[in-house]
């Protein structure tokens, strides 16, 4: 090769790691945002241990958690969000519209949610899979003993569809009873109205403690009948505030498996020597510029809600009223699925 062919493919090379190496521009979203002091986030109306708020109107729950640590390391503050409460239908078109920033509202990852809808999937906060709830006095023991039986369910979602698939594929001639708002279709399931009713198995845990005037009088069947990775939800069009969203609830994994909680993560900041934690902390590595945010992003995302395990355990974990066992939701490395790829 001559030298002029030498020096022409140095200068690309060169030119090429510039790119690579420059600061992300931070995307129209973050723009607004910035602008407005807050994050508005789009939630379910009331699911406990997911996202439902109290009678001082203050949320909580784990897709809450997500919208607070996504605001800390955006504007500093995980208090700097607007929660928008809403329903099955009306959750895509806000989204859309641009009345929310995100939609962190225990919603299906799905291949049409992700390619007709003008959205864009992040990254899976909570793997679920369908299921059933019904009556101790029942005596059902298993889903293949709802042939013939009557279902309630909620329209406008996925488990609707699921029901259908199920009972066609098993056989089982399952008779639904579809309500719009996810509050009539459990009032008629408490009211005897139906059998059972279906929902992610997370739900049911939510709906059982927090809707049951005895928790005990219920049970939530064994089998699951789909595969539900719930996650947070962004417009398509914007990969900056894509990338931010995706890669906090990256950061909060990889913070849980390098052992960064709330409590540690500004001594390990200023005296760690793992080279991975430096580089989640921004003491050694600044990955924010990569983002359109500064090098503290994911610490403060951590100080703020903890990292993924103390998200989980606080709000739906075996030690909270809903009692969901980690399962899927573990890390990778015990036994779970839950993989973030390296932030680095």
């Amino acid at each position: 090769m001559s030298i002029n062919k030498l020096k022409s493919l140095a200068t690309v090379v060169a030119a090429l790691g510039a790119v690579l190496a420059a600061p992300a521009h931070a995307g129209k979203t973050l723009d607004a945002i910035k602008a407005r002091g807050q994050v508005i986030c789009g939630v379910n109306t009331g699911l406990a241990g997911f996202s439902a708020a109290d009678s001082n109107g203050k949320w909580t729950g784990l897709d809450v958690d997500i919208c607070r640590a996504v605001a800390a390391a955006v504007l500093g503050d995980g208090e700097k969000v607007k929660y928008v409460p809403l329903n099955a239908q009306a959750r895509f078109t806000a989204l859309q519209s641009g009345e929310i920033d995100v939609l962190s509202r225990n919603t299906t990852f799905s291949l049409t949610r992700d390619a007709s809808l003008g959205l864009s999937i992040t990254a899976p906060t909570y793997y679920d899979g369908q299921g059933f709830m019904v009556p101790v006095k029942s005596k059902i023991k298993s889903a293949k003993q709802l042939k013939g039986q009557t279902v309630c369910v909620q329209s406008g979602t996925t488990t609707e569809k699921n029901l259908t698939d199920y009972s066609k594929a098993a056989g089982l001639n399952i008779k639904p009873v579809v309500f719009e708002k996810v509050e009539a279709a459990t009032g008629a399931y408490f009211a005897g109205r139906c059998v059972a009713y279906t929902t992610d198995a997370s739900g049911l845990a939510s709906v059982r403690n927090k809707e049951a005037k005895n928790p005990d009088d219920h049970v939530i069947l064994p089998e699951l009948i789909s595969k539900e990775p719930l996650g947070p939800m962004v417009r398509r069009g914007d990969d900056e505030w894509t990338a931010i969203v995706k890669w906090t609830v990256y950061g909060l994994l990889e913070a849980e498996e390098y052992g960064v909680t709330a409590a540690n993560v500004d001594d390990l900041k200023a005296n760690s020597k793992d080279p991975v934690v430096g580089r989640l902390l921004g003491s050694t590595e600044d990955t924010g510029k990569l983002l359109g945010l500064d090098k503290e992003w994911l610490a403060r995302a951590v100080k703020t809600t903890g990292n993924y395990g103390e998200i989980f355990e606080r709000n739906v974990g075996p030690k909270t009223a809903i009692k969901l066992p980690r399962g899927l939701n573990n890390l990778w490395s015990k036994g779970g699925v839950q993989y973030a790829p390296p932030v680095r």
